[in-house]
């Protein structure tokens, strides 16, 4: 049965990549005709594959309603919280969880340093959307001609002397973002406060959210800070496997 369930499923990866007639479907799987048949018939009566007038298969609509449905029944902040408290418990520092939605970077989850010093952000509060790491890590993922767009009609105050003086050169961070998978902020914001954040992907590989960790300096420097960067990264990807239905399924003991 497992044998059968894997060779169907190895049909829909084929189609993905167009339509293609029963011949083609066999010779991809190394099965006779009439077995291909089979699978494709089972598929065609879940609605998984249809059968076009020129006799060719191609993906059908049940496929991307259920795909629609699926992530659509994703909650990001679900399933990223059991990640974040670990990290905290690892290093102890502020955690937060953000996204981006309607030209805005909010945080969505945040664990609380267990030292006493506590930072004052709130989660459904906007962050400081030119300096914060976690937003330069989602405007980073954005089409260039969109990135640009953004970046060109937002206002650059200067909390400190570290923040970021105006479009050029933030456009130019977000491409350092980009290229290197992660994003800090040491000391844009607040003087004495430092974040480094990774990006959290779905399937398409596009950043869905973004993650940080965050320190004051009276805590850790920020030298110290960023040497939580793998720790930080293996995190987020660790929740954008879940999120993205990569992780493997452990077997039962």
């Amino acid at each position: 049965m497992s044998q059968t369930v894997d060779r169907a499923l190895s049909i829909l990866p084929l189609l993905a990549e167009g339509p293609a007639d029963l011949g083609q479907v066999a010779d991809r799987l190394g099965v006779h005709k009439s077995t291909a048949l089979r699978l494709l018939r089972t598929l065609h009566e879940h609605g998984l594959v249809y059968r076009q007038s020129d006799q060719r298969y191609r993906l059908g609509a049940r496929l991307f309603a259920l795909a629609q449905e699926a992530m659509e029944s994703l909650d990001i902040r679900e399933i990223a919280h059991p990640h974040l408290v670990r990290l905290n418990e690892q290093c102890g520092h502020t955690v937060h969880l953000a996204v981006y939605e309607e030209g805005e970077v909010l945080y969505i989850d945040k664990v609380e340093s267990r030292y006493p010093v506590r930072m004052y952000s709130r989660i459904g509060r906007p962050v400081a959307i030119t300096v914060a790491a976690v937003a330069k890590l989602l405007l980073a993922d954005l089409p260039e001609a969109e990135r640009r767009a953004v970046a060109e009609k937002l206002d650059y105050p200067m909390y400190t002397a570290r923040s970021t003086a105006g479009a050029p050169a933030f456009l130019r961070e977000l491409e350092t973002v980009r290229e290197q998978g992660w994003a800090s902020d040491l000391g844009g914001h607040e003087e004495s406060i430092n974040c480094v954040a990774a990006p959290i992907r779905g399937a398409d590989g596009r950043v869905v959210a973004a993650m940080s960790v965050s320190a004051p300096n009276v805590v850790v420097t920020a030298e110290e800070l960023l040497t939580l960067r793998p720790l930080v990264r293996r995190t987020a990807d660790a929740i954008s496997g879940e999120y993205s239905g990569r992780t493997p399924i452990k077997e039962a003991p």
